[in-house]
């Protein structure tokens, strides 16, 4: 498996969809309980399969990656061949988290104050883009819109 094993609930939302995987393989309902039942390795084989495949369709429409700890922001533009990345920082600041709607508020009333660090980078993919990107959201990035990003990228730009 490349990705990981989707999760209960992800396989319940999912039913229908994986209905259909196991029909693409000819393979029945009352097909997919014996094979539960007689032959648990190759069904642990096609769940796993089929995680892959769900995971694939989600990294290859990824965008946006956003990343927020309470001193840190790094929000990520996913692009064909690279990343670029709009990080902003603060320095220590026990009264200040990211995190909270009071962070952000701050960071709005305080962006152009000497506390606060902007970075601007862009990296190349590994062999595996989707991997890469896979990797992020397992260590705590969640995919949007780019509402953030875009955001930054204009008042960086000005």
């Amino acid at each position: 498996m490349k990705y990981s094993r989707l999760t209960k609930e992800q396989f319940e939302e999912l039913h229908k969809e994986f209905i259909n995987f196991l029909a693409t393989q000819s393979i029945t309902g009352d097909e997919w309980e014996a094979i539960k039942k007689d032959k648990p390795e190759t069904a642990e084989q096609e769940l796993d399969v089929f995680s892959d495949l769900v995971w694939l369709g989600v990294l290859s429409k990824v965008e946006y990656l956003e990343h927020i700890s309470p001193q840190q922001i790094h929000l990520f533009q996913c692009n064909e061949k690279s990343m670029r990345l709009i990080a902003l920082r603060i320095e220590e600041n026990e009264y200040v988290d990211f995190t909270t709607k009071e962070g952000f508020n701050w960071l709005r009333d305080n962006l152009l104050s000497d506390s606060v660090e902007f970075f601007n980078a862009k990296k190349d993919y590994s062999d595996d883009k989707h991997l890469d990107i896979f990797k992020m959201i397992q260590s705590g990035a969640n995919i949007t819109k780019g509402e953030l990003f875009n955001y930054f990228s204009n008042l960086v730009k000005g």
